[in-house]
């Protein structure tokens, strides 16, 4: 970016960090398009919000993945959770989402 300079070294590469910055910015980006919670729960894996047998999945491979790394679909929780601080702490309010 133009006019951006930032001194001092690197980033140190953080995983976790950027797991959950990421999870921030899929929440925000849900709520910008318009989303709502349940819409994004929707995306994220419509069999929670359809019934286990729903015969669709959004995200399967991920979600498989997740689950034999974490136990988990680890995404979902994280966006969910996310999404629900931003609500809860009034970020979305204050960006007029």
């Amino acid at each position: 970016m133009v006019g951006v300079s930032r001194n001092g070294p690197p980033f140190t590469w953080d995983e976790g960090r950027r797991t959950l910055l990421r999870a921030q910015l899929d929440a925000f980006y849900a709520r910008a398009y318009g989303l709502t919670r349940d819409e994004l729960r929707y995306i994220l894996d419509p069999a929670d919000v359809k019934g286990r047998d729903y015969p669709s999945e959004t995200f399967s491979v991920l979600k498989e993945k997740e689950i034999r790394q974490h136990g988990e679909y680890r995404t979902r929780r994280l966006v969910l959770e996310a999404w629900d601080r931003m609500e809860e702490n009034g970020e979305f309010a204050r960006m007029d989402m």
